[in-house]
Order: structure tokens, then C-alpha cells, then sequence
């Protein structure tokens, strides 16, 4: 491998890691809105927005998640009948199957991307006690479609050139699911 494609190898993890310390950032928010909703009840004050805000981490920490998670094998794959077929069937598959999600992806970060500039364009808001303005949570909802449509072409790109993707397995944690 060359150093220019180390390099864009590191890039890439280094993003995936990234969007999921984010997502995990978004999580702690979701817990600190709650507590400080709680703490304004008890003490009488009204916080405005809070669950709001929180439905926005909320779609913040699960579009941020979804790279992260396919690259650490947490997407639901349907393996039982990837292993059953043979070598270059399954390779062919695969080809298929990442493709395909990679199109999807890249066709709903296109339209999200465009969703969220007319929101901003036409100055949208929020109908709740917030009004905050729209493009703010859905310019996640472009950046963790975009991760996620950029890793699956790393996938797809990878399964083509080496044969096999670069999903990691942790059997361990795949036995608390069972």
C-alpha cells in the first residue's frame, strides 16, 4: 500500500472513530438534558425545548452511530446465507449488496443536502417553544448520512480491489445480542 493510500486509510478511520466519539457526545447531551429538565422542575423553573433538544441529539447520536457501527459489525448483516454460498458467489454478493447501499446513501445525502439548504433559505423553524432553526439539526442528519455513504463506498471499493470487507466481528459482543 502506498503512503498516499495509508494515509487516506487513517483519514477515513480516524472519521469513522470521530462521528462515533460524536455520537456518543450526543448521548451524554441526551442525559444532561434530562437531568437539567429535572432540575428545573424541582426547583420550579420552566426549560423550554428540552425534549426537543433531545429529539435533536437524538437524531444527532444515531446519524453520527451509523459508520461507526457498520465498520464494528453492529448493522444487522444477513451472514447465515453469506457463509452458505460459495467463495465467488459470496464475493459477487457482497459487491451487490454494498453497492446498492452505497447508491441509496449517496442518493439520500444528495436529498438531504437539499432539503436542509431550503430549510435554511427559507429561514425555517421550529413550531415548538425552541425555534430553532431547521437546517441546525437536519445539517446532521447530511453529515452522518454522508459518513455513512462514504463508508460503505470504502466497503464496497475494498470488497471489489481485496476480496473481503473490512467489517470488524466481535463475537463478544455479538453473543450478548443473541
Amino acid at each position: 500500500m502506498t503512503g498516499a493510500l495509508r494515509g487516506l486509510r487513517r483519514f477515513l478511520d480516524f472519521l469513522y472513530l470521530a462521528a462515533g466519539i460524536l455520537a456518543a457526545l450526543c448521548l451524554i447531551a441526551i442525559l444532561l438534558l434530562i437531568v437539567a429538565q429535572m432540575v428545573a422542575r424541582w426547583t420550579g423553573e420552566i426549560f423550554p425545548g428540552a425534549a426537543n433538544y433531545a429529539g435533536y441529539a437524538m437524531a444527532a447520536a444515531s446519524f453520527f452511530a451509523f459508520a461507526n457501527a457498520l465498520n464494528r459489525g453492529s448493522h444487522i448483516r444477513v451472514s447465515i446465507l453469506l457463509n452458505a454460498v460459495p467463495t465467488k458467489l459470496r464475493r459477487f454478493m457482497e459487491i451487490w449488496c454494498f453497492g446498492i447501499a452505497a447508491a441509496v446513501m449517496w442518493y439520500f445525502t444528495y436529498y438531504a443536502y437539499w432539503f436542509t439548504y431550503w430549510s435554511w433559505k427559507f429561514n425555517e423553524l421550529s413550531q415548538a417553544q425552541d425555534a430553532t432553526p431547521l437546517w441546525i439539526p437536519q445539517s446532521v442528519m447530511v453529515i452522518g448520512g454522508g459518513i455513512l455513504a462514504i463508508s460503505l463506498t470504502d466497503h464496497l471499493v475494498h470488497v471489489i480491489f481485496r476480496g473481503d470487507h473490512r467489517i470488524q466481528r466481535d463475537l463478544v459482543d455479538q453473543s450478548f445480542a443473541e
